[in-house]
């Protein structure tokens, strides 16, 4: 396809999903946008939030058109239940997990180019009896691959993680060298392909505090860490650390790096969400297709009003568009 298809799974529709896939809607794009979704929630939703909208069901056998203001290509899936804005149902989980599985299946038979996902509420999926530990998880498995790595971009901002959803007691067992010398290949090599970076620069975090402070504050560093990123030296990856997280995101740092790769979520997504909340994106590493996701939840108080703001959904498109690029 000359010019790519990017598929959206606006996430739970009684959340501000549906709200961020019409405004993006709404201007036009050199890509073919195709939500799949159910049409009518859409277009109840376009009329509360006082939208236009024209739903083009898709035809995959046709070349990708680039998108028309108010107009959006779909490919319909039916809700299970009835959409009361800011209610969670857990009748509609199976629903939000058919999107996901729909999109991923139409990027491997590559009737499509990336994915853009919107939110989903994590803890009514589970309710449902649904194990969720969130969309990176859920595409890896889908494709049968072992490690993924959890992008975070903003502007030309990146930070990595080595460790996802996991609880924060679980994190040291999970940074094995094995572990982290596979997360750091991954992310090499995934930079190099679609962010085109020639030799990429990661500053690594430390585990513990003052990473380590020399084997006084935790052993992490020194028996796991410092090993894995020598190895990694002598095979020629451009990566520095393990370095003091408190510091490590400084101008003095930032300045040497192309990405940071933290040791587990909080220790990076306070700082990406103060520096870019709303214009952040989230991207999936190591996966066969491109997928990117706003970095918000689902907002469920501001389903359906004029206070939500599509600026990550816009940012996730366009990331997905450049890559793909």
């Amino acid at each position: 396809m000359t010019i790519p298809r990017i598929l959206i799974t606006p996430g739970e529709p009684a959340g501000i999903g549906p709200d961020i896939t019409i405004q993006a809607a709404q201007q036009a794009w050199p890509i073919e946008l195709v939500v799949i979704a159910d049409p009518r929630l859409l277009e109840e939703r376009a009329k509360q939030i006082d939208l236009p909208l024209q739903l083009l069901e898709c035809d995959l056998e046709q070349a990708a058109k680039p998108h028309q203001p108010g107009k959006l290509k779909i490919l319909p899936l039916a809700l299970h239940a009835e959409v009361q804005l800011g209610k969670l149902n857990p009748d509609n989980s199976i629903y939000i997990i058919q999107t996901l599985e729909k999109a991923a299946a139409l990027c491997l038979k590559k009737q499509a180019n990336a994915i853009v996902t919107g939110p989903v509420h994590k803890g009514v999926l589970n309710h449902a009896g649904i194990p969720f530990l969130g969309h990176t998880e859920f595409f890896a498995n889908y494709c049968g691959v072992s490690q993924t790595v959890m992008l975070f971009v903003v502007n030309e901002f990146k930070v990595a993680l080595a460790t996802t959803h996991l609880p924060l007691t679980q994190v040291p067992q999970a940074i094995t060298k094995l572990h982290l010398h596979t997360v750091l290949s991954i992310l090499n090599s995934e930079l190099k392909k679609w962010f085109r970076l020639t030799s990429p620069r990661m500053l690594v975090c430390g585990l513990n505090p003052h990473a380590g402070e020399d084997g006084y504050l935790g052993r992490e560093e020194i028996e796991v860490m410092i090993p894995t990123l020598n190895e990694l030296r002598q095979q020629q990856y451009a990566v520095t650390g393990p370095l003091s997280a408190d510091t490590i995101f400084t101008p003095h740092y930032l300045q040497q790096a192309d990405v940071v790769v933290a040791m587990y979520h909080d220790q990076a997504l306070p700082l990406v969400k103060y520096v870019g909340f709303g214009r952040a994106v989230n991207v999936t590493l190591g996966l066969p297709f491109i997928r990117t996701s706003v970095d918000h939840g689902t907002a469920l108080d501001m389903a359906g009003t004029s206070a939500v703001d599509p600026g990550s959904m816009l940012a996730a498109v366009k990331l997905a568009q450049k890559m793909y690029k």
